[in-house]
């Protein structure tokens, strides 16, 4: 028997990129842990795949179409949320978008900066915005989690965009952990290393990249997204009731190696 303040029975999980990769290792570990998931997603095949998976944990699952780069659809979004589960209670601000092969900084666009900045800083913004005024709005408080990266404490050449806006994902957490604390609600950052995921495949699948990374890794092999199950259900139970604005590295032990 799991130790009763891991048991999210009752609660609501919202998770935005909800339908892959860390996003539904964030949403299979809390459902074990008995809590409705709620999944935003832009891709209605994956959505209708990752409620799937979901449901058959036993917990009620539901999936909505919404673009977090878009003030309105975010808005809408959780309005459908709401009006569904009757409550959020852990917000995972989880969706994002990767740089790809980038060029030099000296080269880069204006509109590859907007982009990047739109979904990864703009879309967390938009989601953390709608659920701090929900969770203020009613007792019992909740948790915001944002999904951050190493990229935000290593230099990620040719990534600036990304980084950029990966540190700042863990510097708004911090503020918000300070601003809503008084409401009950907490925040924090996770900053994964190199996971494999639909984002990371090309780079896994490039012979020299692997090669020189993966050693770089002690533990020896690339993340999965079933690493991020347990830290997920940690911070949305009660066993981390007195525990704000932290910023969980899971690497392997990349970034002391």
């Amino acid at each position: 028997m799991g130790h009763p303040a891991f048991d999210l029975s009752g609660k609501v999980a919202l998770i935005t990129g909800g339908n892959g990769g860390i996003g539904l290792g964030f949403a299979e570990g809390l459902a074990a842990a008995g809590a409705d998931i709620a999944i935003w997603g832009t891709n209605e095949t994956k959505n209708a795949a990752a409620v799937a998976r979901i449901e058959a944990l036993g917990v009620k699952a539901r999936a909505f179409l919404c673009d977090v780069g878009d003030e309105a659809e975010v808005e809408a979004g959780f309005a459908q949320t709401l009006a569904y589960f009757g409550r959020v209670d852990g917000c995972f601000a989880n969706a994002g978008v990767s740089s790809g092969r980038s060029a030099s900084f000296s080269d880069m666009t204006a509109g590859e900066w907007r982009r990047i900045m739109r979904v990864n800083l703009d879309g967390a913004f938009h989601t953390f915005r709608a659920a701090a005024r929900h969770m203020t709005a009613r007792e019992g408080g909740g948790v915001l989690v944002g999904t951050s990266s190493t990229a935000a404490i290593m230099g990620a050449a040719r990534n600036e965009h990304y980084g950029a806006t990966k540190a700042a994902m863990t510097a708004m957490t911090r503020a918000l952990a300070v601003e809503y604390a008084r409401y009950g609600i907490r925040a924090h950052s996770i900053l994964p290393g190199w996971v494999e995921t639909e984002m990371t495949a090309s780079a896994f699948a490039n012979e020299r990249f692997a090669t020189n990374v993966k050693p770089r890794i002690p533990m020896r092999r690339w993340g999965r997204a079933e690493d991020f199950a347990g830290i997920a259900v940690y911070l949305m139970s009660d066993a981390s009731a007195w525990h704000t604005g932290d910023s969980f590295v899971i690497d392997g032990g990349y970034t002391i190696f």
